[in-house]
């Protein structure tokens, strides 16, 4: 089986579903609690590519940190945008589940069937 890294905020429920998930299938994956360890800007340009989107399309854009610090000023300056969400991480969707070859977010949870089939 594939190596999976799970980008988990335990106080979320779509996130400890799609962990749950996971785990049924018999994968046990590396858990990257990214409040307390947030994805550096190059580990989130690898996302972004594995997940096939601009990063704007994995930003929650409802969230305190994105509104209270301008990131809508922003959202179309890619490098920006990864220097930041790196500085806030909050504001990343969750969760992110990537394998060596492709990513996914597990909103609804049951997409991170995709990778594990």
């Amino acid at each position: 089986m594939k190596h999976l890294k799970i980008y988990h905020n335990p106080r979320c429920s779509k996130s400890r579903k799609t962990l749950q998930i996971i785990r049924d299938h018999g994968v046990e994956p590396e858990v990257v609690e990214y409040l307390k360890k947030p994805p550096t800007d190059s580990e989130l340009k690898k996302i972004s590519t594995l997940l096939g989107l601009d990063p704007k399309r994995f930003v929650r854009i409802n969230e305190n940190d994105f509104k209270e610090n301008g990131l809508s000023e922003k959202i179309n300056d890619n490098e920006a945008m990864f220097r930041l969400m790196a500085k806030f991480p909050k504001v990343i969707e969750r969760p992110i589940v990537v394998s060596d070859d492709r990513a996914i977010i597990g909103r609804p949870p049951e997409n991170v069937l995709k990778i594990l089939t």
